[in-house]
């Protein structure tokens, strides 16, 4: 299994009349910690990109269970709980700063080969990466 751990701070301009932060910008602060499991891995989204594998987003679910505020220190919890076929799907748990749960989630990705434009298995020099991570179980 992999996980990693990313920090967020809610800013000002992410939050509503209530002053709660937004629920739209939880994709963005999961696509933050994805971003950062990737690199945990050892790639960047560009890296991966550039070597003609696309992932976009097939699926994203959120239950909001708390609202997060201006100036929160949010920790996102980011989880692969199996290995990724043509499909990659990353859970993720939202705390605030006392270490309340805020919202849980996933979004699974889907690889794709640019070149083809079509659904692929992840490739060889991906894989070598991720297995690292489950090995061990």
């Amino acid at each position: 299994m992999l996980k990693s751990e990313t920090k967020i701070r809610v800013r000002y301009g992410e939050t509503d009349r209530m002053g709660y932060a937004y629920y739209g910008n939880y994709a963005q602060y999961y696509e933050v910690a994805r971003v950062e499991t990737l690199r945990k891995i050892g790639f960047s989204y560009k890296e991966i990109e550039d070597k003609g594998i696309l992932l976009p987003v097939l699926d994203f679910t959120i239950n909001y269970k708390k609202p997060a505020f201006y100036d929160d220190e949010l920790t996102i919890i980011t989880t692969v709980k199996e290995l990724p076929g043509v499909r990659f799907t990353f859970h993720y748990e939202c705390f605030n700063d006392k270490k309340e749960l805020l919202n849980t989630g996933a979004v699974t990705l889907v690889f794709v080969d640019r070149e083809r434009n079509k659904p692929c298995t992840p490739p060889d020099w991906f894989m070598d990466e991720v297995e690292k991570y489950f090995t061990n179980e």
